[in-house]
């Protein structure tokens, strides 16, 4: 659950929903025995907040450079880049 911190000061305000929405908003509260109104902020604040970027790893790029390949018997490789391409990944299977 989204810990929702406030500096106490909170401002009122009126939406409206149609019925399917309400319904839904009211069936998620029931179930999960909070109100409408800390639900509406969790999702508001959720969406509206910037959340912390993760920063990425070189594992989560693993795919950068397969399509290195050997100019060997497909040269040019820019005529033939579909089979080099094909000729790298299962090179890279295999290790």
């Amino acid at each position: 659950m989204l810990s929702l911190r406030h500096n106490g000061k909170m401002k009122r305000t009126q939406i409206q929903l149609d019925e399917e929405t309400y319904a839904a908003l009211r069936r998620q509260a029931y179930k999960t025995d909070r109100s409408m109104s800390s639900l509406i902020r969790e999702v508001l604040a959720k969406t509206l907040r910037p959340s912390k970027k993760r920063r990425r790893t070189l594992k989560q790029f693993s795919f950068v450079a397969i399509g290195r390949s050997r100019q060997g018997e497909l040269a040019p490789v820019s005529d033939h880049h579909d089979e080099a391409l094909l000729e790298a990944w299962e090179r890279s299977r295999k290790r």
